[in-house]
């Protein structure tokens, strides 16, 4: 027998294993309701054996009309919102007909799924919203666990089927891992294979049994296990799908460690953004300013690191930027990823002390048409880099005379010329010495010369919140 057909019955048999375990719980019991590719979900349990004392009632409501009829109207079918409308409707439902017959012994659950999958005449993009909300104990307040997901298969077939197998993960994690968020996460894409079926970008718990969950950590948690490659906050730090918040934007982004957030910071962003606002097609009231953060940013493990992460995210949000985590360490996967979700101007900000290894050949290592492949994905379609002047050794570097090598020196003056890339106005020189991992060197230290580095609400709350190791109890 083949390798791939020994991997494909391994995860088979891992998939049933876990729908047979539901199954076989007698405490189980609920309503699998799917819309938009098949009912694999339910027919993973069925086929595992022994549903009848799991599954209470399976629907598809595909028509429009129908769906509006049993939910109630939505904005959009393959949404949130219809996720969970369908989710306390069937719930409720569920309780309505046999709580009374079975409430004192059973632990309810409703589980939904609303996708658009590949379409047999068009090739649409392959998304979806998926939830589960269900109760631990009889008689409990429910619980809910949604994520957005992205189907990466070719056909219908095997996007029907990953979802199928997600489905059960979750509803399988849902109970047996309910004190340990992390691991329902770890363990969505069991049985999916060696190959990238699912990429899940936002998850959201809720409820009284997760109302100690952070769920912008549970979201970083994402690019840890693999399910995805970035995650995205909104300027007020909820969680949110990078397509939602991306589509039809023109984008600035500026990447740094942002620990903490400085003065430099802000010049780079609002000098870029008056340059971009002037870009052909740019609607100046449709900017977006991200700022992203890069997983090797975030260094250090427990709560130490996931206090220092949400913190990055709050000052970020109070002076008005969205955040954007990844794992893209090259500054064209990561114009790549953001075109996956907009067609409008994109515009990178950056410090002319990052020529230090964009203009650096090992840096793009592996890379088969090395940086002369990097960059023509870097400079394509309606992207401009904006180059911010830095002081080093005393000296004022800018895109004019910063130093490359011999050899890439008219690589650069081709990009110059063709205004790929821009230099960016000072709007502070005396901004232009700022470090951030300096001013983190003094933070520890108290009250200081570092404050004066900061936008003012930034020192305020660091000193208040006590950040970054500033002295005293938080």
């Amino acid at each position: 027998m083949s390798e791939i057909n020994l991997e494909n019955r391994k995860n088979k048999n891992l998939t049933q294993k876990k729908a047979l375990q539901v199954n076989l719980d007698s405490k189980i019991y609920g309503a699998i309701v799917e819309i938009g590719a098949g009912q694999e979900t339910a027919r993973q349990f069925f086929s595992a054996g022994a549903a009848a004392g799991t599954v209470a009632k399976t629907m598809s409501a595909y028509d429009m009309q129908v769906s509006d009829d049993v939910y109630g109207k939505a904005g959009r079918y393959v949404s949130k919102e219809r996720c969970e409308q369908m989710l306390r409707h069937e719930y409720d439902l569920m309780l309505n007909r046999l709580n009374e017959s079975r409430g004192d012994e059973s632990h309810f659950f409703a589980y939904a799924a609303t996708v658009t999958a590949r379409s047999y005449s068009q090739k649409n993009e392959c998304h979806g919203w998926i939830g589960v909300r269900r109760q631990l104990s009889p008689g409990a307040e429910p619980s809910e666990i949604i994520l957005h997901v992205r189907m990466l298969d070719d056909t219908n077939k095997e996007q029907s089927e990953a979802l199928g197998i997600l489905g059960v993960n979750l509803v399988h994690g849902a109970y047996y891992h309910a004190d340990t968020p992390k691991t329902i996460i770890d363990n969505l894409q069991d049985g999916m294979g060696h190959d990238k079926r699912i990429e899940i970008d936002m998850i959201h718990f809720s409820g009284p049994e997760f109302a100690e969950v952070e769920n912008r950590l549970m979201n970083l948690h994402l690019i840890h296990s693999w399910s995805c490659r970035a995650v995205m906050f909104d300027a007020k730090g909820g969680s949110i799908v990078p397509a939602s918040a991306l589509r039809k934007k023109d984008t600035v982004v500026i990447r740094g460690s942002f620990k903490p957030p400085t003065k430099v910071h802000m010049d780079m962003k609002d000098v870029a953004i008056d340059h971009f606002a002037k870009e052909d097609g740019v609607d100046a009231d449709n900017i977006l300013a991200v700022a992203e953060i890069t997983m090797n940013e975030l260094t250090g493990q427990g709560d130490d690191a996931d206090s220092d992460f949400l913190a990055r995210v709050d000052l970020l949000n109070e002076l008005g930027f969205s955040v954007l985590i990844s794992d893209y360490l090259r500054f064209f996967r990561l114009r790549s990823w953001i075109r996956r979700y907009t067609q409008n101007r994109i515009g990178i900000v950056l410090s002319v002390l990052d020529f230090d290894y964009l203009f650096a050949k090992d840096y793009y290592d592996g890379l088969e048409g090395g940086i002369l492949e990097a960059f023509g994905k870097l400079f394509s379609d309606n992207t401009n880099v904006y180059v911010y002047p830095t002081i080093r050794d005393g000296k004022l570097i800018t895109l004019e005379n910063a130093a490359v090598g011999d050899d890439l020196r008219y690589l650069l003056q081709h990009l110059v010329h063709n205004k790929a890339m821009v230099s960016a106005d000072i709007k502070d020189v005396a901004n232009l010495q700022i470090s951030a991992r300096e001013v983190a060197k003094q933070i520890p230290n108290g009250r200081g010369d570092w404050e004066k580095a900061l936008p003012s609400k930034t020192a305020e709350k660091i000193i208040e919140r006590k950040l970054f190791g500033y002295p005293g109890e938080a």
